[in-house]
C-alpha cells in the first residue's frame, strides 16, 4: 500500500487497509483521475458553471454537464452513488458565504489554531521578514479602513480592550509567492485578516489585506491592497473573493514520535503502555499523507512540503500544550492551569479552547496519577535508563535540528515527564480529532474552503471585472479550485473525516492492558470524566447563548475523543 517504508507492525490492519481501499482514496486519485481529466479537457470545462451545479453533485449524484460519465465516477467515490451533503450547507445553502460564518470558522472550524490577539503596539501589523532582503512587508491597513466597523469604538479603544484579532498568513507565504504564481497554475496572495470581537462574543471580519511581491524584485517590498466588508454590487462580490483567497491560504497545515517509543521502551514499560494507544496508525497515515497530499504532485501543491519544513523552524514542543499555545497567541490573558482559569480567555465563546482545555486537564490528571504511581520521586525518573534513552532519541534524532533548543524538558523530574506525556497524548487524540474529523463538514463544499485559486483579483476595466459584475457565480468558480481537483479533494476529505470501524477512542482501551489495580482505577476515573465532558459539550452546543458553537449552517463544534 505504501511506497514510503513503514515497519510491518506499524502498518494498517488488514481490515483498516480494506476500508481505505473501499473508499478509493489513493487509487481514485492516482488511477481514475487521468481518465476524468482527459474527459474534462475534451469538453473544455475546467470549473462548475454555478453553485447549483455543485449542489447537484450532492443531491442527484451527477453533474448537469458531465451527465452519465461522472455518475459512474461518483459511484466509485461513494457506494450511495453521490457525495453526502456537507454540514455547512445542510441547513442553509447560503450560510457559507456570510461574514459571520467566515469569522466563526477561525475559532470553531477546520483551523481554529492560528487566530491571535492584535496587541496595542502592533497596529498596523508588522512583518518579521528580513527587511534587507524583502524590504517593507509591514501592513498597509489604516485606522480609516476599519474604524466604521468597530461598533462605535475607536481603534485605540478596540486594541486596549482586547477586541481586535488577526489571522496572519503573510510572512509564511510571501517568500514563496513569486515561485507559486509563476511556476504553477496557482494565482494567490499572502494575507492578513483583521477581526473585531463583538459584545455577543462573536467575531466579524473588518479588513482583509492581500499582498503580492513587487513585480521587479523582492527588495522593493510588497504590493498590497486592503478590502473591507460590503454586500452591495460588484464590491460585494470582490469582498467574497477576498475571503476566498484567505481560505485558500488557510488550507494546509499539521507531527512523529513513534520510532523512538518502539525502539527504546519495552512493551512492559509503564510509559510505553501509557502512550502506545495514541501512536496507533500514526506512521501509516503519515506515510500515506506524504505520498498523496504533501508532496510536489499531491493535492496540496508543488511547494507544500517545502513550506511545511520552513514553518517547522518555529516549532516548539512546549507550545504544543494548549494552554501555552493560547497564551502565546494572546487568547489567554495569563496562565490557564485549571478550569478555574477559564475566565482568563479573552474570547469567552471559543469552542476549540474551552472544550480542548477541559479535555487537556482530564488528560493531565490521568497522566499525573499514572506516572506518580510508577515514579514516586524525581530520582526514579532520572535513573530509568529506558526512559532517558527514549527521550534522548526523541529529541536528538527525531528533532535533531532542534536538539539544543532551551525549551526542551530535561526529563529530570516527574513533572517534566507528566507534562511531556500530556502534550503527546493531547496532540494524538483530541487535537487531531478537532482538525481532522470535521474536514468534510466544512471542506466538502469547495466554495466554503477552496484549496486553490487560479486568477488574481479582477481590476476595474478588465474583462474579468466585467464578468464578475455580470455573472458573479461563474467568476467566483473560475477563480477557486478547478472542477477536477475539487472532486479529488472532496473524495480525500470525506475519507479522512470518516472514523474507522476499528477506531479506539480516548478513555477506552483493550482489556488486560495492565494488571495493576491503581492505574486501572485512575483510568476508570479518566473515562468517567471524559463522559462528563462530552455531556457538557453537548449541552453547550444546544444552548443558544453560545453562538459560536452552531454556525450559520448549523455545524456543531465538537472536540471528539479519538
Amino acid at each position: 500500500m505504501f511506497n514510503i517504508y513503514v515497519p510491518r507492525d506499524e502498518q494498517f490492519s488488514r481490515h483498516k487497509k480494506s476500508e481505505f481501499q473501499d473508499n478509493n482514496w489513493k487509487s481514485l486519485i492516482q488511477a481514475v483521475s487521468p481518465g476524468i481529466e482527459a474527459y474534462l479537457n475534451f469538453i473544455s470545462r475546467d470549473e462548475f458553471e454555478s453553485f447549483q451545479e455543485i449542489n447537484n453533485v450532492y443531491d442527484d449524484g451527477t453533474s448537469n454537464v458531465l451527465d452519465s460519465f461522472t455518475s459512474g465516477f461518483f459511484r466509485a467515490i461513494s457506494r450511495k452513488g453521490k457525495f453526502s451533503l456537507p454540514q455547512v450547507i445542510k441547513e442553509d445553502r447560503g450560510a457559507w458565504g456570510r461574514d459571520e460564518e467566515f469569522a466563526r470558522e477561525m475559532i470553531a472550524g477546520l483551523n481554529p489554531l492560528f487566530i491571535r490577539l492584535l496587541k496595542e503596539h502592533e497596529f498596523p501589523p508588522l512583518s518579521k521578514l528580513d527587511p534587507e532582503f524583502y524590504a517593507n512587508q509591514h501592513s498597509c491597513i489604516t485606522k480609516q479602513d476599519i474604524q466604521s466597523n468597530l461598533d462605535g469604538l475607536s481603534v485605540e479603544q478596540a486594541l486596549k480592550n482586547k477586541r481586535l484579532f488577526i489571522l496572519d498568513h503573510h510572512d509564511s507565504v510571501m517568500p514563496y509567492l513569486r515561485k507559486i504564481n509563476k511556476e504553477t497554475k496557482t494565482k494567490t496572495y499572502a494575507s492578513r485578516t483583521l477581526l473585531f470581537l463583538r459584545d455577543d462574543n462573536t467575531l466579524k471580519p473588518v479588513a482583509i489585506e492581500l499582498s503580492l511581491p513587487n513585480e521587479k524584485e523582492d527588495k522593493f517590498g510588497a504590493v498590497s491592497k486592503v478590502y473591507t466588508p460590503t454586500q452591495d454590487g460588484v464590491e460585494g462580490h470582490i469582498w467574497q473573493l477576498a475571503k476566498a483567497y484567505v481560505a485558500v491560504v488557510c488550507f494546509g497545515g499539521l507531527r512523529l514520535n513513534t520510532h523512538a517509543t518502539n525502539r527504546q521502551l519495552s512493551m512492559v514499560h509503564p510509559i510505553y503502555k501509557l502512550l502506545h494507544p495514541h501512536y496507533r496508525d500514526t506512521m501509516a497515515i503519515n506515510a500515506l499523507a506524504r505520498e498523496v497530499l504533501v508532496n510536489a504532485d499531491g493535492v496540496t501543491g508543488q511547494y507544500s512540503m517545502e513550506m511545511s519544513s520552513v514553518i517547522y523552524r518555529s516549532w516548539n514542543f512546549m507550545e504544543q500544550s494548549l494552554s501555552n499555545d493560547l497564551k502565546k497567541r494572546g487568547i489567554a490573558d495569563g496562565d490557564i492551569n485549571s478550569l478555574e482559569d477559564l475566565d482568563n480567555l479573552v474570547i469567552e465563546d471559543y469552542p476549540y479552547a474551552v472544550d480542548g482545555l477541559k479535555i487537556c486537564f482530564a488528560i493531565k490528571k490521568w497522566v499525573s496519577d499514572y506516572c506518580s504511581f510508577y515514579y514516586k520521586t524525581d530520582g526514579m525518573v532520572q535513573e530509568d535508563p529506558e526512559l532517558q534513552t527514549w527521550w534522548k532519541e526523541l529529541r536528538e534524532v527525531g528533532h535533531g535540528d532542534k536538539k539544543d533548543e532551551p525549551w526542551w524538558p530535561k526529563m529530570q523530574t516527574r513533572e517534566e515527564l507528566i507534562e511531556s506525556c500530556t502534550i503527546i497524548i493531547w496532540l494524538a487524540s483530541a487535537f487531531h480529532a478537532a482538525v481532522n474529523f470535521g474536514q468534510y463538514a466544512y471542506g466538502g463544499y469547495s466554495p466554503n474552503r477552496p484549496t486553490g485559486s487560479r486568477r488574481f483579483m479582477p481590476e476595474k476595466g478588465t474583462p474579468e471585472y466585467t464578468e464578475l459584475a455580470n455573472n458573479p457565480e461563474k467568476a467566483f468558480l473560475k477563480t477557486i479550485t478547478p472542477q477536477l481537483i475539487c472532486l479529488q479533494v472532496m473524495t480525500v476529505v470525506e475519507t479522512l473525516s470518516q472514523q474507522s470501524s476499528e477506531e479506539v477512542y480516548l478513555g477506552t482501551r483493550e482489556d488486560n492492558w495492565t494488571t495493576d489495580k491503581e492505574p486501572l482505577s485512575y483510568f476508570k476515573a479518566f473515562h468517567d470524566r471524559l463522559a462528563e465532558i462530552e455531556d457538557e459539550i453537548t449541552s453547550m452546543n444546544e444552548d443558544g447563548k453560545w453562538k459560536n458553537r452552531v454556525g450559520q449552517g448549523a455545524v456543531h463544534f465538537v472536540v471528539s475523543n479519538r
